[in-house]
């Protein structure tokens, strides 16, 4: 696998690993670790104990949100000159809210190979868990340390994206529930999945003030890795779509399908594509 010296460029793996529960590691991932030539870290005493538990010895390199464009460059000439690399994060899989962009966009843009080995991820395992709409959802990582900052990330995403998840440090997750809050109305269905995979693993369901309860009751609540999802917008009667965006419906149905109107009036007002359509509908049907 690690095709050293062979003239023969390296593989770049992307290799997922356990976010807690180390029996969450795959055996290929498992298989890759031993036979790279590199394992490329996020902390590498922090792998070294997840390789040491596995009997592992490896290489190891770091890289992380401060290093990662200068390491990026030594490890591409590293794959080129024919020695994989697998790289890992923390916990969960690379790139998603951690360090592996600039490697991966660098290795692709010069031809090297690159090759995802699946395995835990966070908000995969919240978002299958919470009993919130899964069709459609929209990660944004993690929201500004700042309240107002925060805010404002949330009042800039439209309506119509689905589930919304972040991730969330516990030591400020009762200041973001206050500001979902603000922005999406005490009433909109959270779900607080915390300690995935874990002793304490919980999932509460609730609003933002009854998680905040929740929270409350026990101090050691406020510990651990934690991920927010915020439940899409509840589906509006069709006679409940505003009068601007029954206008815009109006105004393109004279020149478009029915179809594309109502996806574009959608698009264009944060309304729900499906009601705007039946309103369309029954529009014509009327005529």
């Amino acid at each position: 696998m690690t095709q050293q010296h062979s003239g023969v460029a390296g593989s770049l793996f992307i290799v997922a690993t356990p976010i807690g529960n180390l029996d969450d590691i795959s055996q290929r991932a498992l298989q890759v670790l031993r036979e790279v030539a590199w394992v490329a870290a996020e902390d590498t005493r922090h792998s070294g104990k997840l390789l040491s538990h596995f009997n592992i010895s490896a290489r190891f390199l770091s890289l992380h949100d401060h290093n990662e464009k200068q390491r990026a460059a030594s490890l591409l000439q590293k794959l080129q000159a024919g020695e994989s690399v697998a790289l890992v994060s923390d916990a969960g899989t690379p790139l998603i809210s951690d360090p592996g962009y600039s490697l991966v966009r660098l290795c692709r843009d010069a031809g090297v190979k690159i090759v995802p080995i699946p395995g835990p991820c966070a908000l995969i395992a919240a978002l299958c868990c919470a009993g919130l709409p899964t069709d459609k959802f929209h990660f944004i990582g993690f929201l500004p340390a700042k309240s107002g900052q925060r805010q404002q990330v949330l009042s800039d995403i439209p309506a119509n994206v689905g589930t919304l998840i972040t991730y969330e440090a516990a030591r400020r997750v009762k200041d973001t529930l206050a500001d979902v809050a603000v922005v999406f109305g005490d009433e909109r269905e959270l779900v607080l999945a915390k300690e995935i995979s874990k002793t304490f693993e919980h999932f509460c369901h609730g609003t933002a003030q009854s998680i905040t309860a929740w929270l409350e009751e026990d101090p050691q609540r406020c510990q651990g890795e934690m991920v927010l999802m915020i439940a899409p917008p509840a589906d509006k009667p069709d006679d409940d779509i505003h009068p601007a965006a029954q206008k815009t419906l109006k105004l393109l149905m004279s020149e478009l399908p029915l179809k594309k109107a109502a996806a574009l009036t959608a698009e264009i007002h944060g309304e729900k594509k499906n009601a705007l359509y039946k309103l369309g509908l029954s529009w014509d049907l009327a005529q």
